[in-house]
């Protein structure tokens, strides 16, 4: 058997291996990282029938490009993304996400652009051959912890791929990466430090998402939401969709890279049914929240995993 291996001709931008995330490691500074839209990645596994712990390949707006050496193979790519195959003979497949495609020797796939998302994820029959740091695939690049070092993709670098399962299968589903009309939160613990007209000015008016988003964090622009407490306080734990306020009134909303400590003042967090769109959502965009209970918040999640779960039914 030939050895399997895509060789990277473009890096694309911020492009790295992810899986479902490095648990336990808060107390030495490491967050979970893993995929940014849990959904989107377990459905690219699916596609080609891999475990649903088997790593992808992470790309945000610009994607790589890589050239196929090897035995015939699949591949899926999931999100809003535009991707061409180009054969050996320089005809060319265009691509629809949600569908898995067989690459021959020689063939190269070109991940153009992410469309009204941002995030996009690559999965390959029987997995890329990686190093498990960790007891994850997972790269936090910021730390040069994962795969690779740490690294994000880099030119010329040629990644393995496991064994292909057999046999190969076409498999396709149909799946929309909606929007909701609100993004749906918890009270925070610093709740309670900011004015009435802060809080109605966070949970009644509209934020723009703004540039400065990667997957450490989204800052979020609007009305400025007045602290009457501290502005500032004891550094403590955070987690994942924690919605901080810096002195400037701006939130800072914490993504899957956040720091593992933080010392803004926290007024709510993202629930975890709606931390795939909300992650996906492109700059400019208009976000407003809505304030609902845990017990709510339990029975959206609970609606969340069973609608995944039908979805990767479907596939099977």
């Amino acid at each position: 058997m030939k050895n399997n291996f895509f060789e990277v001709l473009r890096a694309g931008i911020n492009s790295t291996f992810q899986d479902q995330g490095r648990e336990n490691f808060y107390h030495i500074g490491l967050p979970f990282s893993g995929a940014m839209d849990n959904r989107n990645f377990l459905i690219s596994n699916a596609l080609v029938n891999n475990e649903d712990k088997q790593g992808v390949i992470e790309f945000a707006y610009q994607g790589p490009l890589f050239e196929f050496n090897g035995e015939n193979t699949s591949f899926s790519i999931t999100g809003d993304v535009k991707f061409k195959i180009i054969k050996k003979d320089n005809t060319i497949i265009n691509g629809e996400c949600y569908k898995s495609y067989i690459l021959n020797h020689k063939d190269k796939l070109d991940i153009i652009t992410t469309n009204k998302s941002i995030y996009g994820y690559l999965a390959v029959s029987g997995g890329f051959s990686l190093d498990k740091i960790l007891n994850s695939y997972s790269t936090f690049s910021r730390a040069n912890v994962g795969p690779f070092n740490g690294k994000k993709l880099f030119l010329k670098q040629k990644i393995l791929i496991n064994k292909i399962n057999q046999p190969l299968q076409s498999k396709q589903v149909k799946y929309l990466n909606s929007k909701i009309e609100y993004i749906r939160i918890l009270k925070g613990t610093n709740y309670d430090y900011f004015s009435k007209e802060g809080r109605d000015n966070f949970l009644k008016k509209e934020f723009i998402v703004t540039k400065l988003t990667d997957r450490m964090g989204m800052r979020i622009e609007g009305p400025k939401i007045e602290n009457i407490k501290e502005k500032n306080i004891r550094s403590e734990g955070i987690v994942k969709g924690t919605i901080q306020i810096p002195p400037d009134g701006n939130p800072i909303i914490m993504l899957s890279d956040h720091g593992t400590i933080g010392g803004y003042p926290k007024i709510g967090v993202v629930i975890s049914a709606d931390y795939d769109k909300l992650v996906q959502l492109i700059p400019n965009t208009k976000i407003k929240f809505k304030l609902i209970d845990l017990y709510e918040a339990e029975k959206l999640y609970k609606f969340y995993s069973l609608e995944t779960k039908n979805l990767l039914n479907q596939i099977k």
